[in-house]
């Protein structure tokens, strides 16, 4: 399947799937607090292989215990599906 580009309808309507995220059209963007810098890798592990294992890859920062993720994809310089099963995916580890 060729990957294309949410519509803006699907785009809005990620704001209800997937409420933790920040939404726009070109990106998806969240923040984790963890207690410690060695909570806050474990879980940049996990989504390491999970991205790893999708082929698809965050843009993220890790300061201490914070994390953040931000999900695009570069090759169409927008959202598209492969953004949100990795967030969906993401969600699942905690």
């Amino acid at each position: 399947m060729e990957e294309k580009l949410l519509t803006p309808d699907e785009v809005n309507s990620l704001r209800k799937e997937l409420p933790q995220w920040e939404v726009n059209q070109s990106l998806l963007r969240r923040e984790w607090q963890f207690n410690n810098f060695i909570d806050a890798f474990g879980f940049i592990t996990k989504v390491a292989l999970l991205a790893e294992a999708r082929n698809h890859h965050p843009d993220w920062s890790n300061i201490y215990a914070q994390v953040i993720i931000q999900l695009t994809t570069h090759d169409l310089g927008g959202l598209s599906h492969k953004d949100v099963e990795l967030a969906k995916a993401i969600n699942l580890l905690e």
